[in-house]
């Protein structure tokens, strides 16, 4: 069953509240035994259209190799024949996080998630990790908050 939320975020005063997406491109605790390509997920709800996506890694085997990427569509059936990211070549349990950024691709309207297993050496030849992706929206950043520029004094 594929996971979608959304999380509120109390607005402003005279401002529609920020709602940012949640989405589990895969399941947490999801068993992969092959290659998938998994379910698509409509982001054109989105309002900063930039995600921070966290891959873990909870079980796996030796002698193996988890390739993970997002691909993006216009209709949620064509994702093309590039991927939008390709996370770095997971091999041991852990947590691997990284920013994806679609503010400059506004055709995009769909995402979806790609696993790529690979194993080699002379045990079992089936690889196997226990995995999850999540997205979460980033939300946009308000012009009127202050920041704060600190001046880097050279030596």
């Amino acid at each position: 069953m594929p996971f979608f939320s959304l999380c509120y975020t109390p607005a402003e005063e005279g401002r529609e509240p920020i709602v940012p997406l949640q989405i589990s491109l895969i399941p947490a605790e999801t068993k992969l035994l092959a290659n998938t390509d998994g379910e698509s997920f409509d982001i054109s709800a989105s309002s900063s259209r930039t995600f921070l996506c966290v891959l873990k890694i909870t079980d796996q085997i030796e002698q193996e190799s988890l390739d993970v990427s997002i691909w993006g569509s216009v209709d949620g059936q064509d994702f093309g024949k590039k991927p939008l990211l390709k996370l770095p070549q997971q091999f041991y349990r852990g947590t691997t996080k990284i920013i994806l950024d679609l503010s400059f691709r506004p055709e995009v309207k769909f995402l979806r998630a790609k696993s790529e297993l690979n194993r080699w050496g002379r045990v079992a030849p089936t690889p196997m990790f226990v995995a999850s992706l999540d997205l979460e929206e980033i939300p946009p950043m308000s012009r009127d908050t202050p920041t704060k520029r600190t001046v880097l004094a050279s030596r």
